[in-house]
């Protein structure tokens, strides 16, 4: 469903993804763990296509992505629901007009079908009878459950999250995984989750691939990445700090640079 291949990534001069590779086959849920900065969030921006790579491919249902016209791809895009890590609803929308907004720009139906399809989804995700209320009323995790029925309602093939966990608190984040792993096997759709939150991700994965500086350093199943002896990965299963060592000299020469 999704390859990437060999993809390089520079914002300036600082290089952030370092030949990807990637496959992910339909139907599957995997899970790309790594710390802060790892270039995690900026693959999952390459996959919608919201940023372009230096060099490398991203395929998506075996057709490229990064040299397909506008027109067709936004064809394509339709078939990818996003979660992004803070919702991204509009204010000035109630929820029922948030989660509608993608039937009502890229469909012909009737109004009253779009309600009741927009109803379905708000059900589906554990939020009926809030349609009439506006973000601000809303708690972290109904936000992001909000969020999600938007990304469900164009009954995507392919379902991309970003930390779906991030700001929420366990009890909630716990419901968030319970609700991806209805959606994996009501629909048997395509899952992506990027995150760095270890209960997540072996809970809802069916592979697991780790990042690092912006390379892939270890993909497998939930117990192939428990079991891995590669040094960042256990690093980071086991929550291991980086070793603190400060050069005196080159960090005084810092605060003297004019």
């Amino acid at each position: 469903m999704i390859r990437v291949v060999d993809l390089v990534t520079h914002y300036g001069e600082r290089r952030i993804l370092n030949h990807v590779n990637l496959d992910i086959p339909a139907g599957e849920t995997m899970v790309i763990l790594g710390g802060s900065g790892t270039g995690k969030s900026t693959l999952l921006r390459h996959i919608m296509r919201l940023e372009f790579p230096t060099s490398g491919q991203i395929f998506i249902r075996n057709q490229e992505i990064f040299h397909m016209p506008e027109e067709r791809f936004n064809l394509l895009r339709r078939k990818i629901g996003m979660l992004f890590q803070s919702g991204a609803l509009f204010n000035s929308m109630s929820v029922e007009e948030n989660v509608a907004l993608p039937l009502r720009e890229l469909t012909q139906l009737e109004d009253s079908t779009i309600r009741i399809m927009t109803r379905i989804k708000l059900d589906l995700v554990g939020l009926s009878g809030v349609e009439n209320y506006m973000p601000a009323q809303l708690s972290g995790g109904m936000k992001k459950r909000a969020g999600l029925a938007r990304a469900l309602a164009m009954d995507p093939e392919i379902l991309l999250f970003d930390e779906p966990s991030a700001g929420l608190d366990p009890i909630t984040a716990a419901g968030i995984d319970s609700l991806i792993l209805k959606l994996k096997l009501a629909f048997r759709m395509t899952i992506l989750v990027v995150t760095h939150e270890l209960a997540s991700a072996f809970m809802i994965a069916d592979r697991i691939t780790v990042m690092e500086g912006g390379e892939v350093i270890a993909t497998g199943t939930p117990e192939e990445i428990r079991n891995s002896q590669h040094p960042r990965v256990v690093q980071f299963l086991n929550r291991i700090p980086e070793g603190e060592h400060v050069d005196a000299q080159a960090y005084l020469r810092t605060l003297t640079r004019t």
